[in-house]
């Protein structure tokens, strides 16, 4: 194998790898090998036909598909190695010459890892995230916990308000007639959660149980079902269950059925003592990306349309892991929401930008500042690692690679980047 390196713009690169003829007819013999029983040839029994007969009558570049892509297979890597290149993207792989008895020659279009230019990142000035928790927030812990404690009340002697709990039949109509998916009976609908299109709720406030409405309301343009976008349509909606969340009253002995303390003062001084704890998590968290977003805006880079699509990539399937997680296919997602894989890309693709800034500059900054992860550094953090997974530390050695292990030492090293530049940042 030979390989030849041209660095192209905008951290592209061109791999041209040659394969001598003979290790190329020896993928040919593998590709025959794996293949021959596919062919019948007259004369003989199925899968013993040699070689040069299958070739003549089929063509000589009947195996020449699979031999190629076991020279790539077989050569890739070692060129990859050779080129001395980061290369930071699956290849785009052509082939340049393929002919029996010839040198094989193939190329491989790859991004390579940026070079990152560092601007200011020591010292960096940044709005300090608030700590302070209020009498208002403390307040709206309280009725957060009030909403867990509430119990609901049948309302017979009014009609619907907002905010209510109902049970209601409804039937649609568009042009008059009535449309798959439009009827139901004993549907549960809380007034104001606008889970119903358009302003189906608010038209049922006022309305009596057992009586029936008219609901006009239209389908919004972008609505999934392309049959009903944009469409104005008519239900029939009968009230049939009014209930109404009653929340408890805030006193001595609300705050003794719901906490350990006796008084309302001690539980509401405790709930402050928790927000307090939370918030400053929290600021500090937001500090963190503070700091790190105006370094990375003060670095400067270009990043290769490759890098940028594998991230992206990435993304949709984890996203995808996420919707199945729950249930949803990302097919039928993509139905329900009427986007295209193309949209959710081109939606995801300017927070994969950021990922890969924030992670280039952050892996700058370890180099500049010679951040080294030491052995017992690593043993602190897999030792972490064991205890989650309930296994002995020496066990899960055994089962990470060199490449695992020195992905953990560049984790850490990040992360022992980002707590430098938080400790050298001002915080205004």
């Amino acid at each position: 194998m030979s390989l030849q390196v041209e660095k192209l713009e905008k951290n592209m690169a061109k791999l041209t790898v040659e394969v001598s003829a003979e290790q190329f007819d020896a993928c040919i013999q593998t590709a025959y090998k794996k293949n021959k029983n596919r062919f019948v040839i007259p004369g003989f029994r199925k899968g013993k036909a040699p070689l040069n007969m299958i070739e003549k009558m089929y063509g000589a570049a009947v195996f020449y598909e699979d031999a190629a892509d076991e020279a790539i297979n077989n050569t890739y890597a070692d060129a990859m190695k050779e080129s001395g290149l980061e290369i930071v993207s699956r290849p785009e792989i052509s082939v340049e010459k393929i002919e029996k008895g010839q040198p094989f020659v193939y190329s491989a279009m790859v991004a390579v890892k940026p070079e990152v230019t560092l601007g200011q990142y020591k010292g960096v000035e940044v709005e300090k995230a608030s700590e302070e928790v209020t009498d208002e927030d403390v307040a709206a812990e309280l009725v957060k916990v009030q909403d867990q404690n509430s119990r609901l009340v049948t309302i017979e002697d009014r009609a619907v308000e907002d905010g209510d709990r109902t049970v209601i039949d409804f039937k649609g109509f568009v042009d008059g007639a009535p449309f798959e998916g439009g009827e139901a009976q004993d549907y549960p609908l809380t007034i104001g959660s606008h889970s119903f299109i358009d302003t189906f709720e608010e038209q049922l406030i006022g309305k009596n149980i057992g009586e029936e409405c008219e609901v006009n309301v239209t389908f919004p343009e972008e609505y999934h079902a392309s049959n009903l976008a944009g469409k104005p349509a008519v239900f029939k909606v009968t009230v049939k269950e009014i209930k109404k969340k009653e929340l408890p009253e805030l006193n001595d002995e609300f705050a003794s059925e719901v906490s350990e303390f006796e008084t309302l003062d001690e539980y509401k001084a405790d709930l402050r003592a928790k927000l307090e704890e939370k918030k400053k998590k929290e600021a500090a968290t937001q500090n963190e990306d503070k700091v790190v977003e105006a370094v990375v805006a003060n670095a400067s880079m270009d990043i290769p349309d490759p890098m940028v699509n594998g991230q992206v990539e990435n993304m949709v399937q984890d996203y995808a892991r996420r919707m199945q997680s729950q249930g949803i296919s990302l097919d039928d997602y993509m139905k329900y929401t009427g986007m295209t894989l193309n949209d959710l890309k081109e939606q995801m693709k300017p927070q994969a930008i950021r990922r890969i800034q924030t992670r280039l500059v952050l892996e700058a900054v370890a180099k500049a500042e010679d951040i080294q992860i030491s052995d017992e550094r690593l043993d602190e953090e897999l030792q972490k690692m064991a205890d989650a997974y309930k296994m002995e530390v020496e066990k899960l050695k055994e089962y990470m690679g060199e490449n695992e292990k020195n992905q953990m030492r560049q984790d850490l090293a990040v992360q022992a980047a980002v707590d430098l530049l938080v400790a050298e940042a001002k915080l205004v």
